[in-house]
């Protein structure tokens, strides 16, 4: 009973969940810019659901007891240790990474400056993708829809890095698994994917819209990964980026399904109009 219904279409409207680390990662102004229109646009639905309806539209009855006890997330034995190994792997990790990909950035060839033999910063990193894969795949415990594409449950406990390794883990488990599909996809059947989709031309904003209604940031990154990799076009990562609610849904669903469910359609709307308004214009 805090905030008004407005507030929830305005917050699941204006934010893309995981999606939005890959994709500021790989093109910063892109992802800049989608964050910007997803604010504006974020709150011109807000404000238009606010003068649609009152602010305690479909707000379920308050629950008989105003104290609600939360069991805090628990782990085995083995879930705890590969936490503690992803905290470990990431402190150690980060600082030659950094250099290695700011050099990358500049096209600087690493394994020439170190005089390594061709290739073997790319196996190592490889490498290490299936270390970070393996370190989420032993924490994650896969039981149903939620648990599989939403971010993993934290310990209060748990050091601040520990927690970020989990997130990054996560993120980066999905965009190998998306990368993974493209690039075998392609390899197989000699298909090229970026023109396939491309044959697709207005249907693709739409489809984009239709994976960002569902619950948990898994598709979403899978959207994004298409979009770096030049399958899909602009439209449709603005498309999904406005109309994707991300691990937010869950609980909305939980506690008030029938918000949940309209906050989604109404969240949908400026997501059509904003892909169809930038697949007409510029694309």
């Amino acid at each position: 009973g805090r905030v008004g219904f407005g507030a929830v279409v305005a917050v699941l409207t204006s934010t893309m969940g995981d999606a939005a680390f890959l994709l500021l990662a790989s093109e910063p102004v892109t992802g800049l810019l989608v964050i910007t229109i997803g604010i504006v646009v974020g709150c011109v639905s807000g404000l238009t659901v606010n003068a649609l309806h009152r602010d305690d539209f479909l707000r379920p009855a308050p629950p008989s007891s105003a104290l609600t006890c939360q069991r805090e997330a628990s782990h085995t034995p083995l879930e705890q240790t590969a936490i503690n190994l992803q905290g470990a792997f990431w402190k150690w990790l980060l600082p030659p990474a950094m250099i290695v990909a700011f050099l990358g950035s500049f096209q600087v060839d690493v394994n020439h400056l170190l005089t390594l033999p061709g290739m073997t910063i790319e196996w190592l990193g490889a490498l290490l993708a299936v270390v970070s894969t393996l370190l989420w795949a032993l924490t994650k415990e896969i039981s149903d829809y939620e648990s599989t594409v939403s971010e993993d449950n934290k310990l209060v406990s748990s050091h601040p890095l520990q927690k970020t390794a989990q997130d990054t883990n996560f993120v980066s488990a999905w965009v190998i698994v998306a990368f993974l599909i493209f690039e075998l996809s392609a390899h197989f059947t000699g298909a090229n994917l970026a023109t396939l989709f491309s044959g697709w031309g207005w249907l693709l904003p739409l489809m984009a819209v239709a994976v960002g209604m569902l619950p948990g940031c898994g598709p979403q990154i899978l959207v994004t990964s298409l979009y770096i990799s030049g399958a899909v076009p602009l439209s449709a990562q603005l498309a999904n980026a406005i109309s994707n609610d991300g691990d937010a849904l869950f609980p909305a669903i939980a506690m008030a399904p029938k918000a949940a469910l309209m906050a989604t359609v109404y969240s949908s709307i400026p997501a059509l109009l904003v892909g169809y308004g930038y697949f007409l214009m510029f694309e």
